[in-house]
């Protein structure tokens, strides 16, 4: 569950990148934020860190960030720094995005399925995706061999459960309320 904090601070960055018409640039930038947090998890502790200086957290985030990267968008870090929701990064890119791709007509999907997808079937499926929405879709790929088979697709808040555990456990459900 996305906090008020990160929906409020999320929506207020998104506002300030379409004023400034850099709207995909940051979602794009914002990516590399999350992924190099999620590669060093200790670097939110760090940031996070009351022990020490907020000038001191605050230089931390010039030294990772300040050559590539818009400078409003480290202003928004060191303001998260700053408050103490460095935190809440997470849900603001979340946040974010979720303004991002209602602007652009994007709809986000997440395809779990047994085994890896060959490409072909990875554009099959995007395909169909796209003529069931109507719209551009983002899908994001998982693999979780417990599926047995089939895949299991989440697309504008609804599950499509096309796997064969979903179909043993239903066959299991019939027999437990089968009445002998």
């Amino acid at each position: 569950m996305m906090t008020e904090t990160a929906k409020r601070y999320g929506s207020s960055l998104y506002e300030l990148a379409v004023e400034e018409n850099m709207a995909k640039e940051v979602l794009d930038e914002l990516g590399v934020v999350l992924n190099v947090f999620k590669e060093n998890p200790d670097y939110i502790k760090l940031l996070s860190e009351e022990s020490i200086s907020k000038k001191e957290r605050i230089k931390l985030l010039d030294d990772a960030f300040s050559k590539d990267m818009w400078p409003y968008l480290l202003n928004f870090l060191k303001l998260l720094c700053d408050k103490g929701y460095i935190g809440e990064i997470k849900g603001c890119a979340n946040q974010y995005k979720k303004m991002y791709n209602k602007d652009n007509g994007i709809v986000e999907a997440t395809v779990t399925s047994a085994s890896n997808l060959s490409d072909e079937q990875k554009n099959a499926l995007l395909q169909k995706l796209i003529r069931m929405s109507g719209k551009k879709v983002d899908v994001t790929y998982y693999v979780n061999p417990a599926l047995i088979g089939g895949i299991r697709l989440d697309m504008d808040g609804k599950r499509y459960d096309g796997t064969a555990k979903e179909r043993i456990d239903a066959i299991g459900n019939i027999i437990k309320e089968t009445v002998i």
